[in-house]
């Protein structure tokens, strides 16, 4: 029985907590103004500097909990252990409903995993919470490339670029690519 009542409490403090993932931080006049720089980059290599500045923003998870599972589901991607790597994104996501970055790398994985989708489901909440993440309007675009709706695909390439058009799958708006804009001759 003296065990008892610790593992009740412990589990008492997590589902407390699991009910309290505060509000993720509003970082929309940075993000914008980042945007703003990025647009009038004039290489590539300080495009790459302001996009990884972005990163640090999308990635800053609400609080620290929410910050190990984003974390962890991340390394867990890189390590290519999709399942882990979901489990923990789909627990930041049931935690933290509201970040839409948690959304964005679940669907990240479920992308690799080519589940799109799962993918597209994660994308389409992640764009309701931030409208402007760029990274989850090429990941969307990318997403329907692989489903074959390349009409939609190319709104949202369009879109992404329209913020960044430093992105590295720029290409595929190219003349020639699967998402260059059609009736244009190349």
């Amino acid at each position: 029985m003296r065990f008892v009542l610790p593992i009740l409490v412990s589990l008492a403090a997590h589902s407390a907590q699991a009910d309290g993932c505060p509000a993720a931080p509003d970082d929309a006049d940075t993000l914008a103004e980042l945007v703003s720089q990025i647009q009038a980059a004039e290489t590539e290599a300080d495009a790459r500097l302001i996009s990884n500045r972005m990163w640090e923003y999308w990635a800053d998870a609400p609080d620290e909990p929410a910050q190990e599972l984003l974390d962890r589901g991340m390394e867990r991607r890189a390590a290519y252990d999709f399942l882990a790597a979901y489990k923990a994104l789909d627990r930041l996501v049931a935690y933290c409903p509201d970040y839409a970055e948690g959304y964005n790398q679940r669907a990240f994985v479920s992308y690799l995993r080519q589940d799109f989708p799962a993918a597209l489901d994660d994308l389409d909440r992640a764009l309701a919470l931030s409208p402007d993440h760029i990274a989850a309007l090429s990941g969307r675009a990318l997403t329907l490339l692989g489903l074959q709706h390349l009409a939609e695909a190319r709104l949202d390439m369009a879109r992404a670029l329209s913020l960044n058009p430093w992105l590295p799958e720029r290409g595929l708006a190219a003349p020639g690519g699967p998402l260059a804009p059609t009736g244009k001759d190349i």
